[in-house]
């Protein structure tokens, strides 16, 4: 079994990212592990801070390394959103693939001067797990927004990139390029779509020389995402989408069954909701640079 590292490597060698998907429960993990076995991809699931508490943060840890172990196949788990070095400490002794320490909302010299002691407390710990540093504003919550955040100021620059990565020795960094988390209400209808700045992504890969993540993938142009992957983006984070799809999906399963009480016959439903969604966008993520090329 390949380790985390070595995949985004050779992920990036092909062209090609890896999908990031949010759980919360066992609905999404199961649609998540069904969708990546199915298109024979490696992926990532990730928990931030309010979904570890909900669920359990050894507990997850040893149900993805269940599904890790018995099927053998490259499913990881990452600590997402990590706003304090106890709860990255409490998920690296869990046995987490990855963490993203985002300090982002600080002044970017106190953002460094606290990751950098992240990334070296947390490999103590654990020397293969992979650290996540953040820089600029791309918003906070992964919910349906009536209005667009502001988010052009904090957008991040190359030089930026490079004086992070640099200072504080992160092996993934996560720039704000246009990505905002969250939905608004009309990408939820299909009547928009959010944009990338691909130039910067493009400064910012040769800058910085580390892997990439975009977080806030949700309700992205299709092309743009081709795009940034091309440009150099390794990892797409995706939660609002199937936040939606599993709403939608519970919804359907107890107005199909509606005097039904047992959990395992009205939630297949959700799960093969997800499990679509999960499916369009690992496919769109495996196809990468030739995609863009061929576009």
């Amino acid at each position: 079994m390949h380790s985390l590292r070595n995949l985004l490597q050779e992920a990036q060698g092909n062209g090609v990212a890896i999908g990031h998907f949010n759980i919360s429960d066992l609905v999404l993990l199961k649609a998540v592990f069904a969708a990546a076995r199915e298109l024979n991809v490696p992926v990532l699931v990730g928990l931030s801070e309010g979904e570890r508490e909900f669920v359990g943060v050894r507990q997850i840890a040893a149900f993805v390394r269940s599904l890790r172990e018995e099927f053998d196949f490259p499913i990881f788990l990452n600590a997402d959103h990590t706003h304090s070095l106890a709860k990255g400490v409490e998920a690296a002794k869990a046995g987490f693939d990855s963490i993203v320490f985002d300090l982002s909302a600080l002044p970017i010299e106190e953002n460094v001067r606290q990751t950098k002691q992240a990334v070296e407390a947390l490999k103590a710990i654990n020397p293969s797990v992979l650290v996540e540093g953040e820089i600029g504003n791309i918003g906070t919550a992964s919910e349906i927004h009536e209005s667009s955040p502001d988010v052009v100021k904090g957008l991040s620059t190359p030089g930026e990139a490079k004086h992070f990565v640099e200072s504080t020795g992160v092996d993934i960094l996560a720039p704000a390029v246009g990505n905002t988390h969250g939905m608004l209400r009309s990408m939820v209808q299909g009547e928009t779509k959010k944009h990338l700045d691909i130039e910067r992504i493009v400064g910012i890969k040769r800058a910085a020389q580390v892997f990439i993540t975009l977080h806030g993938g949700s309700g992205t142009d299709d092309e743009d995402l081709r795009k940034a992957i091309a440009a150099g983006i390794n990892i797409i984070h995706i939660n609002t989408e199937l936040r939606v799809a599993w709403r939608h999906g519970l919804e359907h399963g107890l107005s199909t069954h509606p005097g039904e009480v047992v959990p395992y016959k009205i939630l297949p439903p959700a799960v093969e909701a997800v499990k679509q969604v999960v499916g369009s966008r690992l496919r769109l993520f495996k196809g990468g640079r030739h995609a863009a090329q061929g576009a």
